[in-house]
């Protein structure tokens, strides 16, 4: 990672461009644009096969409803965490979109392919995921944010322990937590 890129880089951006410098955005929106496209496409990656959102109208949707929202991202890692729940809620009105067609078939379900419930893939209703989420986070916010952060922001472990502000084993913790849990919940 060059200096550049690097994440320390992108956080001064940010802290220039919340003071009014027009020329940090200029040179941060390519940046976290780039990242954004990144991240829809590891995304993506775990969908159902034949997903008909791509990672370019997940990213332009989602970055839209984050400058819609008077976008207020204090550093990079503030941004991708609101950005991540934003990629979410594109995901999941997608999904309400399709099931509330009248036409909508058993097998068009939108599914994400997830090591949530097992040691291998399963394919998993992303309303299920998103329903129990909201349930998750009554009770553990952190290691709900966690899992949002992984599967619909697309970050890593040590990325997410940036964004949360924690250190990467309690992030490894949490991880394991919700795991137990959203299992346990989802399998009802």
């Amino acid at each position: 990672m060059t200096g550049a890129t690097s994440p320390g880089h992108v956080t001064r951006l940010f802290s220039r461009w919340r003071a009014g410098d027009e020329d940090a955005s200029v040179e941060l929106l390519p940046r976290v644009y780039d990242e954004l496209r990144r991240l829809a496409n590891s995304y993506l990656r775990r969908e159902r096969p034949g997903h008909t959102l791509q990672p370019t109208e997940l990213v332009n949707e989602a970055f839209l409803r984050l400058i819609d929202n008077d976008l207020e991202a204090l550093d990079r890692a503030h941004f991708f965490a609101l950005a991540a729940r934003a990629m979410r809620r594109v995901l999941v009105d997608h999904a309400r979109r399709l099931q509330a067609n009248k036409r909508f078939a058993p097998e068009d379900r939108v599914t994400l392919l997830t090591r949530i419930l097992s040691a291998k893939d399963e394919s998993v209703d992303l309303l299920d995921i998103h329903h129990a989420l909201e349930r998750y986070i009554e009770i553990a916010p952190r290691p709900a944010e966690l899992v949002e952060l992984r599967y619909f922001g697309g970050l890593t472990n040590p990325e997410a322990a940036e964004v949360l502000g924690v250190s990467l084993g309690t992030i490894e913790r949490d991880w394991r937590l919700a795991r137990v849990w959203l299992r346990r919940e989802l399998a009802r």
